[in-house]
């Protein structure tokens, strides 16, 4: 693509980004997209067993995913994510291999050693605080590491990510006590990716609030509602929400709105919702109309991503599969690994 082209912009509503940014975000969408569609096909075809995922999130999930501070220790972003984060992982650097790697729950897991459910991260050395499938406990850890953050100082923020549904948790509201307690605030970006159902229960029946940031407003925490579907917003609402915390080391509250665009898990059968926005299709068509990026563009994009998540299923086909005598491998300690993790695969020390 000619340079010139990469230093323009891409406007939705007020706000743009380079074309660069954008394709860069759509590269990571796709290649999200496509991994969740290939583990759907595995959980059916008995290449693995249940699934559950984040197809429709990508836009928002990417733009977070590309703006956290990572690294390990206090003074980098905790994440205290839930199963629907898939592409903020994949925007932080995680190859589409590793999700593979959990569906298939071989041993070559990095985040469980074929152990946990997909989509239930755990990496020590980005902060990524194990994903757990009991729903919304991850907001009330949140402020146990924030509080970390502020006594070793810099600019640390701890982001917890959850859904509509798990709002009505006590964990919720543990969260916004605990960040907001007088003379002890504390940075905690909290995050709710609402898609407007628990499993099958329509969020309308069940929240009277006009926005769920409203129940900040006692708590004193400021708060934005964005179209979690429109990267280019997501992405402008996630750098202020974080710069917020970052700089007043006080909580703040995003509410995302995004599609759950097949359906809640496979237990629903994981079929393709048709009345849902497809965040990626109206990405593509608005740096199509824009007359910014070529359709040639956007179809290497889809092609690489084919070609990489297959590949990655052929090789996790032919990986370990855990051993009994591992069950209790770094359950409270790390542990040594054998020559039956090898490190090219594991990347687990030995």
């Amino acid at each position: 693509m000619p340079t010139e082209l990469l230093a323009a912009e891409l406007i939705s509503g007020r706000e743009a980004l380079s074309v660069d940014r954008c394709l860069e975000l759509l590269r990571i969408m796709i290649r999200a997209r496509v991994m969740e569609e290939r583990l759907i096909k595995m959980s059916k075809s008995g290449q693995g067993h249940f699934w559950i995922g984040g197809p429709g999130e990508e836009a928002f999930n990417a733009a977070l995913g590309l703006q956290v501070r990572k690294g390990q220790g206090p003074l980098y972003d905790y994440l205290h994510l839930h199963y629907r984060n898939s592409a903020t992982l994949i925007a932080m650097g995680m190859p589409l291999i590793e999700g593979v790697r959990q569906m298939a729950m071989t041993a070559t897991d990095t985040h469980s050693l074929g152990r946990n459910f997909i989509s239930h991260w755990a990496k020590a050395e980005w902060n990524v605080i194990p994903v757990t499938s009991v729903i919304e406990v991850q907001y009330v850890m949140a402020p146990g590491t924030a509080l970390v953050q502020k006594r070793a100082g810099g600019e640390g923020v701890s982001i917890v990510v959850g859904g509509d549904a798990g709002t009505a948790e006590g964990d919720f509201a543990s969260c916004m006590i605990w960040s907001t307690r007088p003379g002890n605030e504390l940075p905690v970006l909290m995050v709710v990716t609402n898609n407007s159902y628990g499993i099958s229960t329509p969020a309308c029946s069940q929240h009277a609030e006009k926005h769920i940031i409203d129940r900040g407003k006692a708590f004193g925490i400021r708060g934005e509602v964005v179209d979690g579907n429109d990267p280019i917003a997501s992405w402008h609402a996630i750098s202020r929400a974080l710069q917020y915390c970052r700089n007043t080391r006080r909580p703040f509250m995003l509410e995302a709105h995004v599609s759950r665009l097949y359906g809640h898990s496979s237990s629903s059968g994981a079929l393709r919702v048709k009345n849902e926005v497809c965040c990626i299709e109206q990405f593509e068509k608005k740096l199509l109309d824009s007359g910014l990026v070529e359709t040639a563009v956007i179809e290497q994009l889809h092609d690489d991503a084919l070609a990489e998540i297959e590949q990655a299923v052929e090789q996790v086909m032919k990986e370990p599969m855990p051993r009994p005598e591992d069950v209790e491998k770094y359950t409270y300690a790390p542990s040594e690994v054998d020559a039956v993790y090898p490190h090219d695969y594991t990347g687990l020390p030995r």
